[in-house]
């Protein structure tokens, strides 16, 4: 995510100190994404050079930061401009399943089930945070939603993974050993009865 804009987006309302920008950007989303200190003011200086905020020249006191009409623009086009989707990232999970599938011995359906039974317990996190946030706390249930979507949408990648594995004929190796690269899981088969969004609620 783009820290420097989310600082901008706090200054319209009003002039901050650096410390209250931290404090307000994690109240906002529910300290799931928390904020050093040092990345804030590092920030603030950056964009001071830019000329996308002004603060005060104060020396042995907390400086006031103010978003400047350059700093309002240049959110103004952050927000209408569309992330670029064009190229996609590179997901570390994706390549580690890809090296997985490649290196002889490895039980890549295994590793698999190792990873979805991580980002469940996540999902149940999420769905428990979503439980006891208050139902007007728009920002905070935007975040939430956002993440149990994601973490949704990486389970169902798996599970696919799986099943294309399970549909590979297992690969002899040298040895004439059939490869790992095909076998079952020693955690058992992926649940396929529920979606994983209901995983998460148990």
């Amino acid at each position: 995510m783009s820290i420097r804009h989310a600082l901008l987006a706090l200054l319209t309302e009003g002039s901050k100190y650096g410390l209250q920008l931290r404090q307000e950007f994690e109240a906002r989303t529910g300290e799931v994404w928390p904020l050093n200190v040092g990345q804030v003011y590092t920030t603030l200086q950056r964009l001071e050079r830019e000329g996308l905020v002004e603060s005060d020249e104060r020396d042995g006191a907390q400086r006031r930061f103010r978003i400047t009409a350059g700093g309002e623009r240049e959110l103004d086009t952050w927000l209408r401009t569309p992330p670029d989707a064009t190229a996609p990232p590179r997901d570390e999970l994706v390549i580690k399943v890809q090296v997985a599938v490649r290196m002889p011995g490895v039980d890549v359906r295994e590793i698999l089930q190792v990873h979805r039974r991580r980002l469940v317990e996540e999902m149940q996190r999420y769905t428990h945070l979503k439980a006891d946030a208050d139902p007007d706390d728009i920002a905070l249930g935007l975040v939430v939603d956002a993440e149990l979507f994601r973490l949704e949408s990486v389970v169902r990648w798996l599970d696919a993974a799986d099943a294309r594995l399970r549909r590979l004929p297992a690969a002899p190796t040298a040895g004439g050993t059939p490869n790992d690269r095909g076998k079952p899981a020693t955690t058992g088969e992926p649940a396929k009865s529920a979606p994983a969004r209901e995983e998460a609620r148990r």
